[in-house]
């Protein structure tokens, strides 16, 4: 079983989450949060690439980087915050992640770096959404639980959500309702007609079929010879 993330890690705010090769998921949002609280225009930097002072050259449409000496106080701010994103980005990974990155020269090609070796490309990822949609449409099993289902449910529509994919919850409500079982039939059709489903919340269909799980349970239970004293 893999070890489960180290959240000693994250309990100084004055320190970038630490990423040791697991659960990038997990701490590309933690990340994020991180550095937009620091200062949102190095989140623009990762995602844009450094900003790089140039200068016009004569009375020609052409412009040239400039050199450190002709950096105006703008451009030393500016080309600061290159620094700083990078410097976060390199002190939120362990060694393994970092020799992944150290060739890199931008916070930009650090991220790309991360992101294609623990998510994967673009295609990649349109395959990951292939396979995980057809796994919304696997009926809970007879011997499941409504709390189990849930769980297999949720890990299904989080890992879309992390590849994009994002399903109304109105549309998960219905799809809940129609995973359950033939067996669950009457109790189906009591909410559909009791319940407006557009305003039905995922917590609440929960909750209501746990209760006539237990329900359900409790009146076999009952009924099996032997259960009362």
């Amino acid at each position: 079983m893999a070890a489960q993330p180290n959240f000693e890690e994250g309990q100084s705010t004055y320190r970038p989450p630490r990423f040791n090769g697991q659960y990038y998921r997990w701490w590309m949002k933690r990340m994020y949060d991180f550095i937009m609280d620091e200062d949102s225009e190095l989140w623009d930097i990762i995602c844009d690439g450094p900003y790089i002072p140039t200068q016009v050259v004569g009375d020609l449409p052409l412009t040239m980087t400039k050199t450190r000496k002709e950096y105006t106080d703008t451009d030393k701010k500016a080309v600061e915050k290159n620094i700083c994103a990078k410097k976060i980005l390199v002190c939120g990974i362990g060694p393994d992640e970092y020799y992944r990155i150290s060739a890199c020269e931008t916070a930009k090609e650090i991220w790309e770096a991360l992101r294609t070796t623990h998510e994967g490309t673009t295609q990649v990822i349109n395959l990951r959404l292939k396979c995980s949609l057809p796994n919304m449409n696997s009926l809970m099993k007879d011997y499941e639980s409504i709390q189990d289902m849930h769980t297999r449910f949720t890990s299904i529509i989080n890992e879309l959500h992390s590849l994009g994919e994002i399903i109304p919850w109105n549309k998960l409500v219905r799809k809940i309702l129609s995973i359950l079982p033939s067996s669950w039939e009457s109790k189906v059709n009591v909410i559909t007609e009791a319940k407006d489903l557009q305003e039905l919340t995922i917590d609440e269909l929960v909750r209501n079929l746990k209760t006539y799980e237990m329900k359900r349970k409790i009146d076999k239970e009952r009924k099996e010879p032997g259960t009362q004293s």
